[in-house]
């Protein structure tokens, strides 16, 4: 279980192609503080710590994972996003985020509103995931309030603070980025889909 408060940003210095399975090794101040078998969000995508080595660390992507989020489509280099799992006790400064995306989404347009920006998102509505006005979504596991809700897009908009730790600088239109819907929200949609 996680926040969608991002602690740190990590780099990709290397990908593994391991038959239908990616490893990737990471560099990131996180590092020394974590332990192999430890859950850490890359992009919004809960993965297991492998292997440890000096200031990276490594973890494996299976294909179901990397179907479903845009960690396919990491080159080294890359920058992403980490969150260690939540601790039983401390402050839930965002909202549960279990770390399971559920699709990916393109950004349709970046706005700089002179202090702030705002980013649109466009998403399959075909898989019954739904935004409301005022909401939680994770957008590469970062915790938002969504803007503009429609059915196939929404908007978030970005403070400073996150535009400058976290990823989000560096998308544009076109960028993929992995989504995860509210969880409570998941639930009452298949329950009304149920009747």
């Amino acid at each position: 279980m996680f926040t969608g408060i991002i602690e740190n940003i990590g780099i990709v210095k290397s990908i593994k192609h391991d038959k239908s399975n990616i490893d990737f090794t990471i560099a990131s101040d996180l590092s020394k503080e974590l332990r192999v078998d430890q859950s850490i969000s890359h992009n919004g995508v809960c993965l297991t710590v492998v292997n440890l080595n000096d200031n990276t660390y490594t973890v494996t992507a299976i294909k179901e994972t990397l179907d479903k989020t845009n960690l396919g489509k990491l080159k080294s280099g890359d920058r992403v996003n980490l969150e260690r799992c939540l601790k039983v006790g401390d402050r839930l400064d965002g909202h549960f985020v279990q770390g399971h995306v559920d699709q990916i989404a393109t950004c349709k347009s970046v706005i700089n509103e002179d202090g702030s920006w705002l980013f649109t998102f466009k998403y399959d509505p075909t898989n019954n995931n739904i935004t409301i006005e005022k909401g939680s979504i994770t957008v590469n596991g970062v915790s938002l309030t969504v803007v503009n809700s429609k059915e196939s897009e929404f908007s978030v908009a970005i403070i400073p603070y996150t535009f400058e730790n976290t990823n989000f600088k560096s998308f544009s239109a076109g960028t993929l980025v992995n989504l995860e819907f509210d969880v409570f929200g998941k639930y009452v949609t298949k329950l009304f889909n149920k009747k």
